[in-house]
């Protein structure tokens, strides 16, 4: 019997168009012989909506437009007696489908931050990728850093600030906190380049917090490391494995939001990253320690420096990485040895054996009678 696989993506996040085009490449990959992917597209005042088929996604091709159709059925869902989930109409409760296991590729806030999944864990559904804790940490990237910190995991200098705080901060103590100017700004609670700005001087660095208070009430200020931009994505649960390495060459200023979704020509990927066989070694190694000190589970691409001395800096992780045709994680993967439809397999595989390990907990006290 075929698996029915929910792909919910969309949402309210200012990375929506991102996570449409992530759904996109999945639900053509899967395969039709093992799998029945429903599309489950959540539009920008958090509806649900059920497709029927890819004619769901409007504009698909181009990803400036692309978008939900408003044609589809409002549905919310219900947890059933049994392992499947139902979505029933929103509008007169009649049921519409079931779904076996859900592939959540809601990229950024209220789907990648923990909300979505502890939304599924309620429902008792199997998800792919992270679970609460381990999406919440990794999406919060001042929580994120502090942790990789404490686990003796090398990264930038960083300072978090929070809104309120902007009008008396002292900008060039900021700076120098970071190892001077230039330095990036970002949003803690935020992807896909969203909201970030390379800062050169102290001109600069106020417009660009109140920028990144524009979708978080906490900013980061980060060290600017020069050297290579080193990926390698993370697979599993307990024993979790690293691709081989690939190299992110931005034809923009950085790696931003239109090189890394819109502008095909925006950054070149070289895979395998040209580096020294050691350096790879211990990049993989990093990655791996730091999945694990974040507690993620399933995905997970974790971002490094590689400065010219041959120190490597973790960047940061990325819990639910982009599934576009020009996204890394597949790639890497690919290039490792797992093309893309055995990817998703393996995600499922592990959704699966996760949810069947937490199932079997105990959730009370047992008395001695």
């Amino acid at each position: 019997m075929k698996r029915r696989v929910g792909i919910i993506f969309g949402g309210k996040s200012a990375e929506h168009e991102v996570s449409i085009q992530s759904a996109r490449s999945i639900y053509e990959a899967l395969s039709r012989e093992k799998y029945e992917p429903l599309l489950i597209g959540v539009d920008k005042q958090g509806i649900w909506h059920l497709g029927a088929d890819a004619s769901f996604i409007l504009n698909a091709s181009d990803p400036k437009l692309i978008a939900l159709s408003g044609s589809a059925p409002e549905v919310v869902p219900m947890e059933r007696e049994g392992a499947a989930l139902a979505l029933v109409s929103r509008q007169d409760g009649r049921q519409l489908q079931e779904v076996d296991v859900f592939f959540p590729i809601i990229h950024g806030t209220f789907g990648e931050d923990g909300s979505l999944q502890g939304l599924l864990r309620l429902l008792n559904v199997p998800y792919v990728g992270a679970g609460v804790l381990g999406s919440a940490v990794g999406m919060d990237k001042g929580v994120m850093k502090r942790l990789l910190k404490e686990a003796g995991l090398p990264s930038p200098l960083f300072v978090e600030v929070r809104r309120h705080e902007i009008e008396g901060i002292d900008g060039q103590a900021l700076a120098a906190a970071v190892g001077g100017f230039p330095v990036f700004v970002k949003p803690s609670n935020l992807g896909s380049s969203v909201g970030i700005s390379k800062v050169k001087n102290i001109e600069g660095l106020l417009p660009a917090l109140r920028e990144a208070f524009l979708y978080d009430r906490k900013a980061l200020v980060e060290e600017a490391i020069t050297g290579q931009e080193i990926e390698c994505a993370v697979l599993g649960n307990d024993h979790p494995e690293a691709s081989i390495c690939g190299e992110v060459i931005p034809t923009h200023e950085f790696y931003d939001y239109e090189a890394k979704y819109i502008d095909e020509s925006g950054a070149f990927l070289k895979i395998p990253a040209k580096i020294e066989a050691h350096a790879s070694d211990r990049i993989r190694a990093l990655a791996v320690r730091a999945f694990t000190a974040l507690e993620c589970s399933g995905m997970g691409r974790v971002d490094f420096f590689l400065k010219s001395d041959g120190t490597a800096l973790v960047n940061e992780i990325n819990t639910l990485p982009g599934f576009t045709k020009i996204s890394m994680y597949p790639k890497l993967w690919a290039a490792t040895g797992l093309p893309y439809p055995k990817l998703l397999d393996r995600l499922i595989e592990l959704a699966l054996e996760r949810h069947i390990e937490e199932s079997a907990l105990l959730r009370g006290v047992q008395l001695d009678r």
